[in-house]
């Protein structure tokens, strides 16, 4: 018999079967576990939550039988998942400030998390999860802003904040794919642990601004084994994230690494983490490699076959949109434009910030255009490249 209480009646030793609320609402990222450290108790009974479900055939039982709110048989379905968290959705502009202030947080959070683990100390989950309910939270508000503010981290925090910004990833596609959202806690959470194993990377060669040696791209190699046992020495961390920092360089034609796992082999949120892991690899400036152009990088890697699932390449391109935030646009009326903000049920027709004539090659008053607006009259003929344009940084048209 399944029971509900209050949180503040559960006592050490009991099993926990469900929280009532969001995942966001608790410290914990599971939801079954036996209640075995006085320090969980604690932060139990501190989180805000209001009730939560107790299996007294697995654990301690209550000690008043008056404190129970209701019950149900242990057979019964078990209480209803927690469902996205409800918030209303903004633009992309009117998040971009609190994207921010997440981002700046997040970096800081990670920036501690990994060195305590270069320094070998354990690494503690119950840090990481405040960081995956904000970035989900920001994304729920728009799924653009946070991830298009993570994209433009500087080559010198590349690698702390890569990690921020395949969390993002991460928690948008586990969306778009439809998972609950107990797995989207996870996948994010895996996004953030995912290069944890370039800790016990040497500097020298972590930050690298010319190309590995084949001996110093054979340690860099060694990162996701390395990663994997500084996890499972700390201790709960669910399994999800183990595996994802094993195989997120694993390819779906197998021959990826460490194990040259193949197809559906590979779980389900390692071929997860393998697209967002390179998506925001290539996206991003690095000590050895400048930045590809959103749209231009979702085309290249649709071109490479065998190394992603196709399924969730195609999840994930409708999660960051066919044309990202800040990708140059060709309009159909001879303009050029950059995205500015997404239409989640209309990935072709974006908001765009046109700027240039490309019959005339030269620019024109700036205009936001919504292409998916009764009478636009114009739409998206293709992608172009800014660099063949001669232009700069076109993030300053949206950020």
């Amino acid at each position: 018999m399944l029971k509900k209480i209050p949180a503040d009646a559960v006592r050490l030793g009991m099993y926990l079967h469900a929280f009532e609320g969001s995942w966001l609402s608790h410290p914990f990222w599971k939801n079954k576990f036996i209640l075995d450290d006085p320090e969980d108790v604690q932060r139990l009974h501190q989180s805000g939550l209001t009730a939560v479900w107790i299996d007294p055939s697995k654990g301690v039982d209550v000690v008043d039988p008056a404190v129970v709110l209701s019950t149900t048989p242990a057979s019964a379905p078990p209480p209803e998942a927690p469902t996205a968290p409800v918030v209303a959705r903004c633009s992309a502009r009117d998040e971009l400030q609190r994207a921010a202030r997440v981002l700046n947080r997040s970096k800081k959070a990670i920036t501690e998390l990994f060195n305590e683990a270069r320094l070998g100390n354990a690494i503690s989950v119950g840090s990481c999860l405040p960081l995956v309910a904000e970035i989900s939270d920001s994304l729920a508000r728009n799924s653009s802003a946070l991830i298009g503010l993570a994209r433009l981290k500087h080559k010198d925090e590349y690698t702390y904040m890569h990690s921020v910004a395949v969390c993002a990833l991460m928690v948008s596609l586990a969306r778009q794919l439809g998972l609950s959202e107990d797995a989207v806690r996870e996948a994010g959470l895996a996004g953030v642990l995912h290069d944890v194993g370039k800790m016990a990377m040497p500097v020298e060669v972590l930050n690298k601004p010319g190309s590995l040696t084949d001996a110093e791209f054979a340690v860099m190699r060694s990162h996701p084994e390395r990663g994997h046992a500084l996890l499972l020495a700390a201790g709960a961390i669910p399994a999800s994230a183990l595996d994802v920092c094993l195989h997120h360089h694993e390819k779906f034609d197998g021959s990826g690494y460490p194990h040259r796992v193949q197809g559906e082999a590979i779980s389900l949120f390692a071929r997860m983490g393998a697209v967002c892991d390179v998506y925001d690899a290539i996206t991003s400036n690095r000590p050895y490699k400048k930045a590809w152009n959103p749209a231009e990088s979702l085309a290249r890697m649709a071109q490479w076959t065998g190394h992603f699932d196709t399924q969730v390449f195609h999840a994930f391109v409708r999660s960051v949109g066919i044309y990202p935030l800040g990708s140059l646009v060709r309009l159909e009326s001879g303009r050029l434009g950059v995205v500015i903000d997404q239409h989640p049920e209309k990935l072709t027709e974006p908001l765009v910030r046109v700027f240039f004539s490309a019959k005339a090659k030269t620019p024109i008053q700036q205009l936001d255009l919504d292409l998916s607006r009764p009478g636009a009259n114009d739409r998206i003929v293709g992608r172009e490249d800014p660099a063949q344009w001669g232009f700069g940084n076109l993030d300053d048209f949206w950020r």
